[in-house]
């Protein structure tokens, strides 16, 4: 995989495995904060869990709710090793901005250009740095 750059709204580092959804998510009933699975029937990655892996997916839906939804995945031990999405988004940053106050745990949160979201592949193992950079993990 080619390096490429993305807006970091909530800075961080993370490595991990990239689960990729072609779907937009809402985290408020997409996700079970207890355990981190995907549990929205209807969404292509249902049944999988997104703890400690890069959840990469289009956009997010849905209610303001979501951000608590991470909140307490996080809490619980069971949030993403980081989100990767293609558009902005302000629900899931606030819960990781929140998340990083009361518990000191960061979720990066990234926003990638519609091509290099593109070219992520599920399953890749990937390292985000500080500044956003997006690279195929190598340990």
């Amino acid at each position: 995989m080619k390096p490429v750059r993305g807006r970091a709204l909530i800075p961080g580092t993370a490595d991990g495995d990239i689960l990729l959804s072609a779907e937009p998510i809402s985290l408020w009933g997409g996700l079970d904060p207890a355990t981190g699975r995907i549990i929205d029937w209807r969404h292509d990655r249902h049944g999988e869990s997104v703890a400690g892996r890069i959840f990469a997916f289009p956009s997010e839906k849905g209610s303001s709710t979501g951000s608590a939804v991470l909140l307490e995945l996080i809490r619980s031990g069971h949030a993403p090793a980081a989100i990767v999405t293609r558009h902005a988004a302000p629900i899931v940053a606030l819960g990781a901005i929140v998340a990083a106050e009361l518990y000191e745990r960061t979720v990066p949160v990234l926003v990638l250009e519609p091509a290099d979201f593109a070219g992520l592949r599920d399953g890749d193992s990937i390292h985000i740095d500080e500044d956003g950079i997006v690279r195929e993990f190598l340990p």
